[in-house]
């Protein structure tokens, strides 16, 4: 369900358990960071990796509220095997950006507590999500951020070549992105700036 990354020893109690954020824009290079820390004995967690389970999880509510608007947009949700298409979602959620919120509200709750569980599993815990402060409850568990960066064109070439997605839909992700570093600011913890 979930990256469990390295092995770490289980977790005895909260106070004993350390938890850092890696975080940053679209194809900034998070998961090389936390590849290099899973070295050291970390274990991490992909909240966009449970993203696509929680999806899965809550598939009914989400094509019950999403199916009108998609059918406006001429795409269709599900796949000829009934799973949700994950990226005409998508397409639908950055062309209409009110909807992103009704989708958090939706999948959120489900990937706090998946990640709550991956957390009193380990003593070491990265958690590697890109808008990580939309669930203050896992922030707060945060002993610092760890916020990831790069060039905007080495980003645009990473996506692109990662996710086939058209320059537009990545320019709209780039876009929706922009002031993540402000937002982890306000949170007041300790931000660790990674050049990548």
């Amino acid at each position: 369900m979930f990256d469990r990354g390295s092995k770490a020893a289980p977790a005895d109690n909260k106070a004993e358990t350390q938890v850092i954020a890696v975080v940053g824009p679209m194809a900034a290079g998070k998961n090389y960071i936390c590849a290099k820390l899973q070295s050291e004995g970390w274990a991490a967690v992909d909240a966009d990796i449970l993203v696509h389970s929680a999806i899965e999880i809550a598939k009914d509510r989400i094509l019950d509220t999403f199916i009108p608007y998609a059918e406006q947009q001429n795409l269709k949700l599900t796949r000829t095997d009934g799973t949700i298409d994950r990226r005409a979602l998508g397409k639908l959620l950055f062309a209409i950006p009110e909807l992103l919120k009704i989708q958090e509200s939706i999948v959120y709750p489900i990937i706090t507590k998946q990640i709550e569980d991956f957390i009193s599993e380990h003593k070491k815990t990265i958690i590697n999500a890109t808008v990580l402060y939309k669930t203050p409850e896992l922030l707060a568990r945060c002993e610092k951020i760890l916020f990831v960066t790069a060039p905007f064109f080495t980003r645009l070439r990473r996506a692109r070549n990662r996710d086939h997605l058209s320059y537009k839909q990545i320019l709209r992700r780039f876009h929706a992105q922009r002031n993540l570093l402000r937002e982890y600011k306000k949170t007041g913890l300790q931000i660790e700036i990674i050049k990548n």
